[in-house]
């Protein structure tokens, strides 16, 4: 069967979704020695603002998986980017920190909202290629952020230009949103042309395709594994809940995200002060790293629609580990670093391609509500995983961040394996 091609407009709002997405989390790294000043607060106070960030984020991501089906993708889109906008309005015209700390909390639930929805859409609607970009697209926008932020600081406009501006992008997108919502009411509406109406139905495990993607083999645009829309709604969520693959892919997801971001987080401590590296070059392999994800998960798109995205997921999983272990060896400072990109560009298909493949897991129609819980899994790995690692790395020795990272690499190959033992077909 030959590929659709996904719709050009959903696609382009999908990638600037998750632009936007990425723009804040860039903005308040150079924001906020101006911002702690302006407001009179330490440096470490920042931590208040992404406490709040992260409970929001959590919270809906979670039970927009939930919802999704009764609201529709397409309003919870639009309210959930005007309410980032408002968000982020708010940032700018705050008197005061506690003020920030609310508009924190609101943001988050705006992003998360948008985060699991678009997840859960693009599971049943682009297939691996756009939805390796799509999460490519994010690592763009964490980019950009700072460099807007650099730009109006330099330009002496002040902090707050920094997040008016991108408030403004935010409402536009939402408008866009708000006047595409038929276009995002069926999973089918994203696919263009006369052949989506004969391509057959998109089952529990993407429809025709569910043999190729599950045994690892060729999978083609528009046929990813997915719900069909409205489904979810008529299976009751203690069902859902009751799904031991539930639990372990959401444990998969944090494992994941926790090694994503402490590698980035730590690796300039454990560069300089475990392997000798000066400031600059250590600066360096860090952003290296990051864009070792980025430029991964814009190559391995193309690469799991030719092999398909079992062999391509478990292939970076292991490449994770092999990346973490390098990390781990006490050597040279190059073999550090070669580790490191390795364990980036291994990581970039993971959580785009685990998420395409939740409908195999845990059947169709838990799938909406299965990726809400994985997302917000992930948002709380995120959160501790990196910060317990922080505690552990002060206390004792910052050469155990490689160890560290093998470990969880480990884990998350144990979780996945688990978890797609006994698929589930609903």
């Amino acid at each position: 069967m030959s590929a659709v091609p996904p719709r050009a407009s959903l696609l382009l709002l999908a990638y600037l979704a998750f632009v936007s997405l990425g723009l804040p989390d860039g903005l308040i790294g150079v924001g906020w020695p101006s911002i702690r000043v302006d407001f009179g607060v330490p440096t470490e106070a920042v931590g208040l603002v992404l406490t709040a960030g992260t409970a929001g984020y959590l919270t809906s991501s979670v039970l927009a998986g939930f919802t999704l089906a009764r609201l529709g993708v397409g309003r919870l889109l639009a309210v959930s980017t005007l309410l980032a906008s408002l968000a982020l309005t708010g940032y700018a015209a705050s008197p005061a920190l506690a003020l920030m700390v609310g508009c924190a909390l609101v943001l988050g639930l705006g992003s998360g909202a948008i985060d699991s929805g678009l997840n859960a859409y693009a599971a049943g609607a682009f297939g691996p290629r756009h939805m390796n970009w799509m999460h490519a697209f994010f690592g763009l926008g964490v980019a950009i952020g700072p460099l807007i932020m650099t730009a109006v600081l330099g330009a002496g406009l002040g902090w707050r230009w920094g997040y008016g501006i991108v408030a403004v992008a935010q409402l536009a997108l939402a408008t866009a949103f708000a006047l595409t919502v038929r276009a995002w009411r069926d999973r089918s509406a994203a696919v263009a042309g006369p052949s989506a109406a004969v391509a057959g139905p998109v089952g529990p495990a993407g429809g025709p395709a569910s043999a190729d993607l599950t045994a690892g083999g060729p999978v083609t645009a528009g046929t990813a594994a997915g719900p069909a829309p409205g489904r979810a709604a008529a299976v009751p969520v203690r069902e859902t809940l009751r799904l031991p693959a539930v639990w372990l892919g959401a444990a998969a997801f944090a494992a994941y995200v926790a090694i994503e971001v402490a590698a980035g987080l730590w690796a300039f401590l454990l560069l300089t002060e475990g392997r000798g590296l000066a400031a600059a070059p250590a600066g360096l392999c860090v952003s290296g790293y990051w864009g070792s994800l980025f430029l991964g998960r814009v190559v391995q798109g193309l690469v799991a629609e030719r092999l398909g995205t079992g062999r391509v997921l478990r292939a970076s999983l292991v490449g994770m580990a092999v990346g973490a272990a390098l990390v781990a060896l006490p050597a040279p400072a190059p073999v550090t670093v070669a580790g490191l990109f390795l364990l980036g560009f291994a990581a970039a298909p993971v959580f785009p391609l685990l998420t395409l493949t939740t409908a195999e897991r845990v059947g169709a129609a838990h799938a909406d509500r299965v990726i809400g819980v994985q997302i917000g899994a992930a948002g709380l790995g995120a959160a501790l995983v990196p910060a317990g690692l922080g505690v552990l790395l002060g206390n004792t020795s910052v050469t155990l961040l490689g160890p560290a990272l093998t470990v969880l690499a480990l884990v998350l190959l144990a979780l996945h394996a688990a978890a797609g033992r006994r698929p589930v077909v609903a």
